[in-house]
């Protein structure tokens, strides 16, 4: 079974995403902020991750940066999942090693689809 952690200070947005990538077939992880999933990146390596862009403690951009860094740091999919639309913070998520970029709000089309374009489905 393939595993995917959600980093997302919203509990809410957490719950949602859990429910729809177990449907998926994946085991979840749930951190609520950058610091927290890069700790469990540490411990056990997903092979996804739905990322959120503003969250306290560590934001996505800077979890993302300090994944690829990690060794097999690089082998996650990283899909971002963020209000954040404008094209300078697109690019900037891809250039960190983003995979894809989901906008909220997002329902199980959406993920499945963008989960299927990275190889996790």
């Amino acid at each position: 079974m393939k595993s995917c952690i959600v980093v997302d200070d919203s509990r809410v947005i957490r719950m949602v995403a859990r429910k729809i990538l177990e449907e998926l077939g994946f085991e979840v992880i749930e951190a609520e902020d950058g610091q927290m999933a890069l700790d469990a990146c540490k411990k056990s390596m997903p092979d996804g991750v739905l990322l959120d862009w503003n969250m306290p403690v560590m934001d996505g951009l800077q979890f993302l940066k300090e994944l690829r860094k990690l060794p097999n740091g690089s082998d996650p999919k990283v899909v971002f999942c963020t209000t954040e639309n404008d094209l300078n913070h697109i690019q900037e998520a891809i250039s960190a090693g983003a995979d894809e970029y989901i906008m909220k709000p997002f329902d199980s089309e959406i993920v499945s689809s963008k989960f299927a374009q990275v190889g996790l489905l």
